[in-house]
């Protein structure tokens, strides 16, 4: 018969309940990737999209499933956010290598009344060809606004008779089952994109 101490029979207990932890831990639910942005898994924002693309056909998420989809709201006359935002996102793709093609970036027009889908189509693609332009009538774009919880306002610009829009400046990450997965700020950098990217990608 073996006897050990009472240290050697505390040190055995504790390598075995250290073991059992372990063993628990790898039957149990793979951790949840750390992301960049908001984790925004489950809430289902954007399901309601529906919108015409800058070839005039309808999209929803659907039509981009089997590829991470990025989103972000804008408008062709933005005058320093939205190209700085899709220079970013151009900028992503490149840091993605050989998986950029495993992503779809689209921006929706917050200003259809201006946005033709031609206008669009010129627009998006001066930033990157693979790039898509989503318009379309302003209930299409009030539906898919409003599942995206994105805000957005029609301003005056009296000294020019005309018009600027207000609206918000985030990021809309997808996997690719079209699953709403992170929400990024519109300031994030394009190495904190492609992070959160390649973790939805994963």
């Amino acid at each position: 018969m073996i006897s050990f101490s009472p240290s050697r029979r505390a040190g055995l207990k504790l390598a075995a309940a250290l073991g059992l932890s372990a063993l628990l831990a790898a039957c149990g639910p793979e951790p949840k990737p750390s992301f960049s942005g908001t984790d925004i898994s489950g809430t289902g924002l954007g399901k309601e999209l529906a919108m015409l693309d800058h070839t005039g056909q309808p999209r929803t998420l659907a039509d981009y499933k089997g590829k991470a989809l990025v989103v972000f709201f804008g408008f062709t006359h933005c005058p320093d956010v939205c190209p700085t935002a899709l220079a970013q996102l151009a900028q992503t793709l490149q840091l993605l290598g050989d998986r950029a093609g495993e992503v779809q970036i689209a921006m929706i027009s917050v200003d259809p009344e201006r946005d033709t889908p031609e206008i669009m189509a010129r627009y998006v693609k001066a930033f990157d060809n693979s790039f898509v332009g989503l318009t379309g009538t302003p209930q299409q774009l009030q539906q898919t606004a409003k599942s995206f919880k994105a805000y957005y306002a029609k301003v005056p610009d009296k000294a020019n008779n005309s018009y600027t829009m207000d609206h918000s400046a985030s990021f809309y990450l997808f996997d690719k089952n079209g699953q709403a997965r992170v929400l990024a700020s519109g300031i994030s950098s394009a190495q904190d994109l492609a992070k959160d990217i390649k973790s939805i990608l994963n």
